[in-house]
């Protein structure tokens, strides 16, 4: 049985495993809801359907084919890097933090790469369909990653005493994010937390050897 669960393996079904969740809430999120629909969960927690056409929250500050190509380059480095790490036999949990990483970048790309031409434009009124007769919104490498959890855990407004800011409307963990995101910023907090001294010797190990 220990055999069987080789480091590669439980890499392989990481990928897999948050790939297919993140595809699945993402295509039934963009078939099931209207732009900006929300489902609410709890007073902290709402499914929100929204898109991002740029970086993290919802930056554009380079053109969408140089952000899209951007992406697929980090993620042919990034799983370059995870073959040689399980080639150099390191610590489970490190290659489940880079697999995250990796799977993460990846499930944001198919929603850059392919959701334009497999969806027609999601909008107030209008629900997406797959594979629509009159094409989808964008061309390819042009579309739009679906993000749909929101947690608003502090939703108040700033007391009217404060300099500034006084009587604004404040919002604690505004951004609203995907599954694949959250992969991201787990496999990263977590190589950063435990695995930092194993990244870096990891790292000049496969330069050397590269």
């Amino acid at each position: 049985m220990k055999k069987y669960f080789t480091k590669g393996r439980i890499a392989l079904l990481i990928i897999f495993s948050v790939l297919i969740i993140d595809q699945v809430i993402k295509i039934w999120i963009k078939t099931n809801m209207y732009y900006h629909d929300r489902i609410h969960i709890t007073d902290w927690f709402y499914i929100f359907f929204t898109e991002n056409s740029g970086m993290a929250f919802g930056m554009e500050i380079f053109s969408k084919l140089f952000l899209t190509l951007f992406r697929i380059i980090a993620v042919v480095v990034i799983g370059w890097f995870l073959h040689k790490f399980v080639k150099q036999n390191m610590r489970t949990g490190f290659i489940a933090c880079v697999s995250l990483v990796l799977t993460g970048a990846l499930g944001n790309i198919i929603d850059c790469v392919f959701y334009g031409v497999v969806f027609n434009e999601s909008t107030y009124s209008q629900i997406a369909t797959f594979m629509p007769e009159g094409g989808g919104y964008a061309p390819w490498f042009y579309g739009k990653v679906v993000d749909m959890f929101y947690f608003p855990i502090i939703d108040t407004n700033w007391p009217t005493w404060m300099p500034f800011v006084g009587g604004e409307h404040f919002i604690f963990f505004s951004p609203i994010f995907n599954f694949a995101d959250a992969a991201i910023s787990c496999g990263i907090i977590a190589l950063f937390l435990f695995y930092s001294k194993d990244f870096n010797e990891a790292y000049y190990a496969a330069i050397k050897k590269s």
